[in-house]
């Protein structure tokens, strides 16, 4: 038995920070994935390009790239309690900060500061629900909490949109910033390492350095993680960025209905990462070929979303919601779990931080990249088919690496 907080036997009681982990995520993605929900009305308060709509979710995506390793070796040697409460408490200064700017460019520096403490959620949830769940049923749990993200998404599409337009986008910040802090509190409260794990005795040994961090990318299993996870991840915030304003230039629905289709490409989302994941634990099913079936179908969901006509039926922009969500959003479950199951046990935290930092790039560099190439082509039409041939080159990548 354990004691304290953990009183309840450990079978029972890592159900309990599996709860508290995906809460954790949920509440720290409110904002952080609901800025493509508000930006467009973002992009009607301040009269925005599409390029500039892109570099909002790219200054919420910067400073993870470089936060993210580093955050990683803090949770090896500090443990997840401390990382995870810091980081929401610097998202919600940082959003209410962002809900008082008078300007689109201190927007865009508080957003960076979010981006740094939302570094804590993803790696530190994902090292606890290791810890827990390893060797028994991780990729179920593992999918769990990472259907925290679209839940946390989802919840972002159902609310703020009502929240931006009875009273404004800065009372949603506000809203998010309560969220987090939340979310945090809780982790903070309820969560405590296993014992005789390497988070219950956090190592003394010094930080390493950004060499030594680089150095580990070059692992040969990196590979094939980097080139799926950087090309699943900007194709998710593709979805996230642009689906609403794609439907709204090219099938004329409002924003507000808009949300509606984008909470329902959330949900499929949180399905699509619990079940992904679950099947990821059967015998003999390879965690990373679902990754890349997933690639595969949604390249496939892209060239549809280019290739349709204008005042297409609702019914089937639902279904193509929904399609988009599960395999769009579901890839993740199964992908941080292999990064979990190859990861050598004193560096698990080390490797989810590298591996989590090398989707960043693609955070920060995907919605600004494809809100130019909306600009230059004048329409959304090469952002689709363009981010559908990178996800097919990427299979063929993955495939030789293997």
């Amino acid at each position: 038995m354990l004691t304290g907080k953990a009183a309840l036997a450990p079978t029972d009681y890592r159900w309990v920070v599996l709860a508290v982990a995906t809460l954790a995520q949920a509440t720290a993605s409110f904002v952080i994935l609901g800025l493509g929900v508000l930006a467009g009305f973002l992009q009607q308060d301040f009269h925005l390009s599409a390029s500039e709509v892109g570099l909002l979710i790219a200054s919420a995506g910067a400073a993870p790239v470089i936060a993210l390793p580093l955050v990683g070796d803090l949770l090896d040697r500090r443990g997840e309690r401390m990382i995870i409460g810091v980081g929401g408490a610097i998202v919600a200064a940082a959003l209410i900060l962002a809900a008082l700017a008078p300007s689109y460019v201190l927007i865009l520096v508080f957003l960076f500061v979010a981006g740094a403490g939302y570094s804590a959620s993803q790696p530190g949830g994902s090292k606890s629900v290791t810890a827990w769940f390893r060797g028994d049923r991780l990729g179920f749990a593992m999918g769990v909490r990472q259907a925290g993200l679209p839940i946390g998404g989802a919840a972002a599409a159902a609310i703020l949109p009502i929240v931006a337009t009875h009273w404004s986008w800065r009372a949603a910040f506000v809203l998010g910033a309560a969220v987090v802090l939340i979310g945090s509190l809780a982790f903070v409260v309820l969560y405590t390492a296993p014992a005789g794990s390497a988070g219950d005795r956090p190592q003394s040994r010094p930080a390493r350095s950004l060499a030594y961090l680089a150095s580990t990318l070059r692992h040969p299993w990196m590979r094939g993680v980097a080139v799926s996870g950087t090309t699943l991840v900007g194709a998710q915030y593709a979805i996230l960025t642009y689906f609403m304003l794609s439907l709204r230039d090219q099938q004329s629905i409002p924003l507000a209905q808009g949300a509606w289709l984008m909470f329902i490409t959330q949900m499929f989302g949180v399905a699509g990462r619990v079940l992904l994941g679950a099947w990821s634990d059967r015998s003999g099913t390879s965690r990373f070929r679902l990754v890349v079936a997933s690639m595969l179908a949604v390249a496939a969901g892209f060239v549809v979303l280019a290739s349709m006509p204008a005042q297409m039926p609702l019914a089937a922009l639902i279904v193509l919601a929904a399609w988009l969500g599960f395999f769009g959003l579901g890839w993740y479950g199964p992908w941080v779990a292999f990064v979990a199951d190859v990861s050598p046990p004193e560096s698990i935290g080390l490797a989810l931080g590298n591996a989590m930092a090398l989707n960043q790039i693609s955070i920060m560099g995907a919605p600004l990249l494809l809100g130019i190439l909306h600009d230059v082509a004048g329409g959304y039409v090469a952002v689709w088919g363009c981010t559908a041939a990178l996800l097919a080159a990427a299979v063929v990548a993955t495939h030789r690496q293997r």
